[in-house]
């Protein structure tokens, strides 16, 4: 029987809203949309949005983590900005921290947060492999 797997983080809006910062099942893991949100209505990185995107990233890592996976585990981001033009600067921290993993991923401009200071939201998904495939492996 698959188990289920709740992880949950220091955010304060978990217990409000009902949800876990991740969710593993089996060899899938969802992690909520995470920011880089700070005691007292503040984000970590403050209006660099970069440092928020790598802080948000942080904070995936290591929840991931905590559910038995890493970053390379990583299959798909969603990114969700409050100013796409400033997209260029996430990317930058996205490649940063995720190098030649390269998950697939989707950016989309959204109207806020509910911490006007928040920057940036990212999703991420993971799958977690028993066995590394090779080609040999393929059917």
């Amino acid at each position: 029987m698959v188990s289920r797997v709740n992880i949950a983080s220091e955010s304060e809006f978990e217990a409000v809203v009902g949800y876990s910062r991740a969710v593993r099942i089996g060899d899938i893991i969802a992690v909520s949309g995470t920011t880089a949100a700070a005691p007292g209505g503040t984000a970590v990185g403050g209006d660099d949005i970069g440092a928020q995107t790598r802080e948000a990233l942080r904070r995936i890592a290591a929840a991931l983590a905590e559910a038995g996976a890493a970053l390379t585990d990583v299959i798909r981001t969603r990114i969700f900005v409050t100013d796409i033009t400033r997209w260029p600067e996430i990317a930058e921290a996205h490649r940063e921290v995720f190098g030649e993993i390269r998950p697939a991923a989707s950016m989309y401009q959204v109207s806020g947060f509910i911490t006007p200071t928040l920057l940036v939201e990212i999703e991420a998904d993971a799958v977690v492999l028993e066995q590394p495939r090779t080609d040999s492996n393929h059917a």
